[in-house]
């Protein structure tokens, strides 16, 4: 049976500076420097993500744009309206939709409801810092089966603050 990894990752450190609404945010000077360190440190682990879903706030979208370049070859990438401040139910919406094709789904998206799905998935409290990715694996034929399933492995948490 195949291995369905899936990497939950919160947006890289965004702006506070100006009036701008939530959505369009974008990512601070910290976070423009940690989203492709990440990536990265993904591609080093052997975690190159086949597709990568995204919420389509500004944040994410940038923290996205920064990593893109790392990859190779570069992911399929949806931006979902549907994941922004979203959480684990939303994340399961998405996911069961994969195409069986790939093995390693990167989710791009918000906290807190990362941090619950991150959680939840690995069975563990996991605090979810911007940037953070969580690396979980279970063997599944399908992404549905994988989705439906109980028995994620944690295989690791990549923290920015460990990168620089």
């Amino acid at each position: 049976m195949p291995e369905r990894r899936l990497i939950v990752m919160r947006h890289a450190k965004s702006s506070w500076s100006g009036n701008l609404p939530d959505h369009e945010r974008p990512l601070n000077g910290r976070g423009r420097t940690a989203a492709p360190l990440v990536a990265a440190e993904l591609v080093r682990c052997g975690w190159t993500p086949d597709v990568v879903v995204a919420s389509d706030a500004r944040r994410t979208v940038e923290t996205w744009e920064r990593m893109r370049e790392t990859f190779s070859p570069t992911p399929y990438i949806v931006i979902d309206p549907a994941l922004y401040l979203s959480g684990y139910s939303e994340l399961v919406s998405a996911g069961v939709q994969l195409s069986d094709t790939w093995q390693t789904a990167l989710f791009l998206g918000h906290n807190p409801g990362w941090e619950m799905a991150a959680s939840h998935f690995s069975g563990e409290p996991i605090e979810m810092k911007t940037g953070m990715a969580v690396l979980l694996k279970t063997e599944a034929a399908d992404w549905k089966s994988a989705f439906q399933a109980q028995a994620w492995q944690l295989a690791a948490i990549i923290r920015p603050r460990d990168l620089a």
